[in-house]
């Protein structure tokens, strides 16, 4: 049987100009699908995992074409809330060159802001399952999803399932004092913290020496301190950091650290040329939770998941697109995309 995990967040609808059009000019939007946990729950039943995703959507058409993307990929959607009056929308412009990408959130309102704790039966979720996983974007909506998550994770605990956190720090949906202050609650409760370059700075106060993200100078020393000091304030099991060094909006250097308490794991570094970085974090996480449920050691749990997000960027949309087999040659060193026949 496959193992159950659940993720809990909001699907937003995606709205982007074609190809690299700045809103300004385009006369068309393409309409997809996305949101972080969402995401991850797309890379986890690509991978042959129950995914289970929970969120609240309208129950009119457009509520219902949100389900319906998840399905599509094998996502079991029955724990999903239906009421409120509106799906959450983004808007993206993908960047070029030295201009980068830019993101308009018109969610305020939406059917997981109108939320309540009557609307998920925890006990039930977790009923079996083995990871739970959320990241900092959802608690940062409002008070109450913030309750709904520490009920989420204090009924994962109770379950004696694993729970892992993606800090992703957003500023346009909170201060970085609110993020500290929520997040470090939320902290107690995780076994997996899941963080990038900047995230531990920002919601923590924790940096790494000799590191300027805005020039894509990265200290990988740095971030051993940096685990380490979130491992010792929360007593996470695990943290991994996401390395990227943006040399444009196209071209970055991708690498990540894992840290298991007594040890530090690098990966490999890939160089990538960007199709679509939006859903970059979330596939790592993907890749982070089906290596580790699989019972990969820290080095090849590490590789896998940076191999995954590796090839999300080279994926249209926000949902990673790729299978086993494809992030496991890819972690085993084939990385020549070479046309396969």
């Amino acid at each position: 049987m496959a193992k159950k995990v659940i993720t809990f967040g909001e699907i937003m609808l995606r709205l982007a100009p074609e190809g690299y059009y700045r809103f300004v000019q385009a006369e068309t939007f393409g309409a997809t699908y996305g949101g972080g946990e969402a995401n991850v729950a797309v890379s986890l039943a690509n991978y042959g995992f129950d995914a289970k995703f929970v969120t609240k959507l309208p129950a009119h058409e457009i509520g219902q074409a949100a389900v319906n993307s998840l399905r599509k990929y094998g996502v079991d959607t029955s724990y999903i809330a239906r009421g409120g009056d509106r799906v959450g929308i983004y808007f993206l412009e993908k960047g070029a060159s030295q201009r980068p990408s830019k993101v308009i959130y018109d969610r305020a309102g939406s059917s997981i802001y109108t939320a309540s704790s009557s609307d998920f039966d925890w006990k039930e979720i977790f009923d079996g399952a083995e990871w739970f996983h959320f990241t900092g974007i959802t608690p940062a909506l409002n008070d109450d999803v913030a309750a709904i998550c520490l009920e989420a994770c204090k009924a994962a605990k109770e379950a004696g399932v694993m729970v892992s956190c993606d800090l992703n720090y957003r500023n346009k949906l909170w201060s970085k004092e609110k993020a500290g202050q929520v997040m470090g609650e939320l902290c107690k409760y995780v076994d997996v913290c899941i963080a990038n370059e900047e995230d531990a700075s920002d919601v923590f106060g924790i940096k790494a020496a000799d590191t300027d993200v805005t020039t894509g100078t990265v200290n990988h020393e740095g971030y051993k301190d940096v685990a380490k000091q979130l491992a010792d304030r929360f007593g996470f099991k695990k943290v991994a950091i996401t390395l990227r060094e943006s040399l444009s909006a196209n071209d970055n250097n991708w690498s990540a650290m894992l840290y298991d308490g007594s040890d530090y794991f690098f990966s490999k570094k890939y160089k990538m040329h960007i199709v679509d970085r939006v859903g970059g974090g979330d596939s790592f996480g993907g890749g982070l939770i089906c290596a580790s449920l699989n019972g990969y050691d820290s080095q090849a749990t590490i590789e896998f998941a940076v191999a995954a997000s590796c090839l999300k960027h080279s994926v249209e949309g926000d949902f990673n697109m790729v299978s086993m087999d494809e992030v496991a040659k890819l972690a085993g060193g084939d990385a020549s995309g070479r046309v396969q026949r």
